[in-house]
């Protein structure tokens, strides 16, 4: 598993451990954010997994060491979560897109075709993203809907990942599924992400950033129901001619931003202060999973209401917040 340090990746190890699979974990510790709070990721585990959890620093950017850890490692199943994540970071960085998202995605691949060709490997997949829809209008969105409009740079990338993995599928019979996460959200999160940065600033009691006026809809999709998805979707394992397929993991239930605000500051008990801001051009007006491809193949769907999973967020959240943990 790549982004074991992670947000997604801590998670899904986490969980994969618990039930006593043995998880090869990398992650190359970049300093978008704490890399503190990563490397507590790491160390819970480290400790819950123990010898079943095997880790090494590695840079997917680096073809060599990553398809030397790939052939050392000899895994049955990959999940690759490790990316440059954020749709507003790329008018900062636009180079840690192409390092990360699409060479280090080369090289997963490549890795991957190699250990198929040998009878090794049996699945591999590899984290997407709902900015692919762009500004599509029509909701929800489908995975058979026009996504060649993307108004992020991480968009793109994760786009083009889609289209490689499935030229990979086709040439190689590589099996590759490519999940579209819906704006995931939970315990030990990341901090840029909009329940942290509202979290810090409903507790400190400063005024909270908030884009296109509130007037912004989002499937927020907590992170257990991320977690469900891809389990489920690791051992669905496409069988056709190409064998790639996309899904959607989203909680098909979009909440305007201000609502979000709202239930989150009444968990923290304190009234949110806004800052009602412009909407930047990275920022999509609306996201909606349609899932029926998902509930298809697998028989499930996330389910988690946002009450619930903020409350879970918060039960970690403060304790964080206050240096506990």
């Amino acid at each position: 598993m790549t982004g074991t340090a992670g947000f997604v990746g801590f998670a899904l190890a986490r969980r994969l451990l618990s039930e006593g699979h043995t998880v090869f974990g990398l992650d190359n510790y970049n300093d978008y954010y704490d890399v503190g709070l990563k490397k507590k990721r790491t160390q819970i585990l480290q400790t819950e997994g123990g010898k079943n959890f095997v880790f090494e620093t590695l840079d997917l950017s680096n073809e060599r060491e990553t398809l030397d850890f790939f052939e050392k490692s000899q895994p049955e199943f990959v999940v690759h979560l490790a990316a440059q994540a954020s749709v507003r970071y790329g008018l900062k960085n636009p180079m840690a897109y192409c390092k990360n998202n699409l060479v280090g995605h080369f090289h997963v691949l490549e890795a991957c075709r190699e250990l198929h060709k040998n009878g090794v490997l049996k699945h591999l997949v590899y984290a997407s993203s709902s900015s692919v829809y762009g500004g599509n209008e029509a909701v929800p969105f489908k995975e058979t809907d026009d996504v060649s409009r993307p108004v992020s740079l991480y968009a793109a990338t994760k786009r083009a990942d889609e289209l490689v993995s499935y030229s990979y599928s086709h040439m190689w019979g590589l099996p590759a599924t490519g999940v579209r996460f819906f704006t995931v959200y939970g315990p030990w999160g990341r901090p840029d992400m909009s329940p942290m940065v509202f979290g810090k600033a409903i507790l400190d009691g400063t005024p909270l950033p908030v884009f296109n006026h509130g007037d912004l809809w989002r499937d927020f999709t907590y992170i257990d129901d991320i977690v469900e998805g891809v389990v489920r979707l690791t051992q669905y394992i496409p069988a056709e001619d190409t064998p790639h397929a996309l899904f959607n993991i989203g909680n098909s239930e979009p909440v305007q931003l201000l609502g979000f605000i709202e239930i989150l500051g009444n968990i923290l008990g304190k009234t949110p202060q806004l800052d009602l801001q412009d909407c930047p051009p990275t920022e999509v007006y609306k996201t909606y999973a349609d899932t029926s491809a998902l509930e298809a193949a697998v028989g499930w769907k996330p389910s988690t209401d946002l009450r619930t999973g903020l409350q879970h967020f918060a039960e970690w959240f403060v304790p964080y917040y206050e240096g506990k943990l």
